[in-house]
């Protein structure tokens, strides 16, 4: 299937799934989209009008704790994934350290380098690899234990906290937006998802 059609097809698909949420509150914007999608291209800016006002709106309710939540609850969703599929299915020892440190970090807690690697739900040797490359790449820094020399700690630095904030708000704003206004619209979400 070319690339224009496989386009074709699924906005169709998400159009269809969306007047199923709510066909009367979609009829004006299907009618746009559908202009814009012939070739008018006004009607293609208040589409994206549309979805950027709702897009601001729910970013203006994420808070820092909300980000906080977010973060704790994507990394304790990713080992309840487990408890359902093959854990060796999966393998993102990074973004498990990177979520591990940023909520440590949120909660202003030193994380042991050893506690890291456990955090990583690998085995330690890769762990250790995948903290050097976040290091090398200045998304994590360490230091070392004044009490006990034996010990190091690792944090998120501040270019890796600023790239974790981003990352979160724009993901927990895409889901309050699109998730959200399911939720709010009362629609059971796997009837959304057809």
């Amino acid at each position: 299937m070319s690339g224009r059609l496989v386009r074709r097809h699924d906005r169709g698909r998400r159009r269809a799934a969306a007047r199923r949420a709510n066909p009367a509150a979609l009829g004006d914007a299907a009618a746009v989209f559908d202009s814009a999608a012939a070739g008018g291209h006004a009607g293609a800016a208040e589409v994206t009008a549309s979805v950027a006002a709702g897009l601001h709106e729910s970013s203006a309710r994420i808070t820092p704790e909300a980000l906080l939540a977010f973060a704790r609850e994507s990394y304790a969703i990713r080992r309840r994934r487990d408890r359902h599929l093959p854990g060796d299915l999966f393998g993102e020892p990074t973004w498990d350290i990177l979520l591990d440190l940023y909520v440590a970090t949120r909660e202003n807690r030193p994380v042991p380098t050893t506690s890291a690697c456990i955090g990583a739900n690998v085995p330690p040797t890769t762990a250790l690899r995948w903290l050097r490359i976040l290091e090398v790449r200045g998304l994590v820094e360490r230091e070392e234990d004044n009490r006990d020399g034996r010990r190091t700690f690792v944090r998120l630095s501040s270019r890796g906290l600023a790239a974790m904030d981003d990352w979160l708000h724009v993901a927990l704003t895409m889901l309050d937006h699109s998730v959200g206004s399911i939720i709010r619209r009362s629609v059971p979400l796997a009837e959304a998802a057809e």
